[in-house]
């Protein structure tokens, strides 16, 4: 059964939500502001997500933004019905559908079975691939080895996580404080310097030149992608 991540600074409502899910069969998480929300969705395999847009420490929208930078799991926001212009600009920041407080039990379960059945519809459910070979490099996560021509390579924790990630989305470009709160699980302070370092290291160890890379490219003014 899917998992839920449930945020609102206001306990009676996570409360409320969580007895809701919970009766349908749905196994919950909690958390109470922006920042504890991206936490949970970074340590935890998460289908959806509850969120309030009006909480301390991260509101609703800067944490929508964030999670639309690390993930596509479908987000229904929470809103109060003075809260118009906040709903337009969540939409438009990447949420899937908003429901207003006081919300009615029945609708909010139709709107989470709705979010879900698309997102599990397109794939969005399914686990990555342990194993990963594009061109001449194959990765297994299980086992955590990486290969370039079959010969072995060694890399550090770090490195094989940020390979990982590049070789799971492989085309597509990504940000180097994007790859630091992905791989460090930290707000990206000083992310490009310390991001360049480890791509570096990386392409030493599994480019035939590193200067001229083959897999790992840079984007100029926007970060780094796998090519095959």
């Amino acid at each position: 059964m899917a998992k839920i991540l449930i945020c609102d600074d206001e306990k009676d409502i996570v409360a409320a939500l969580k007895i809701y899910l919970e009766a349908e069969g749905y196994e919950t998480l909690c958390a109470f502001n922006g920042q504890e929300a991206l936490e949970a969705l970074r340590s935890h395999d998460v289908q959806l997500v509850l969120l309030d847009i009006m909480m301390p420490v991260m509101d609703g929208i800067s944490a929508m933004a964030r999670i639309r930078e690390e993930s596509n799991v479908p987000v229904i926001l929470l809103t109060a019905r003075s809260e118009d212009t906040d709903k337009v600009l969540g939409l438009n920041v990447g949420a899937d559908d908003y429901i207003t407080k006081p919300f009615n039990p029945v609708e909010m379960l139709a709107r989470v079975r709705s979010q879900l059945r698309r997102y599990l519809q397109l794939g969005g459910g399914k686990e990555p691939e342990s194993a990963l070979c594009i061109g001449g490099v194959a990765l297994d996560d299980r086992a955590k080895t990486v290969t370039v021509d079959g010969e072995p390579v060694t890399l550090t924790p770090r490195e094989f996580e940020i390979l990982k990630l590049l070789m799971q989305h492989a085309g597509e470009v990504f940000a180097p404080k994007t790859i630091y709160r992905r791989v460090w699980n930290e707000e990206p302070y000083g992310a490009e310097s310390t991001v360049a370092v480890h791509i570096r290291h990386l392409r030493e160890k599994i480019e035939i030149s590193p200067a001229e890379p083959r897999y790992i490219k840079a984007v100029w003014g926007q970060g780094y992608k796998f090519e095959g």
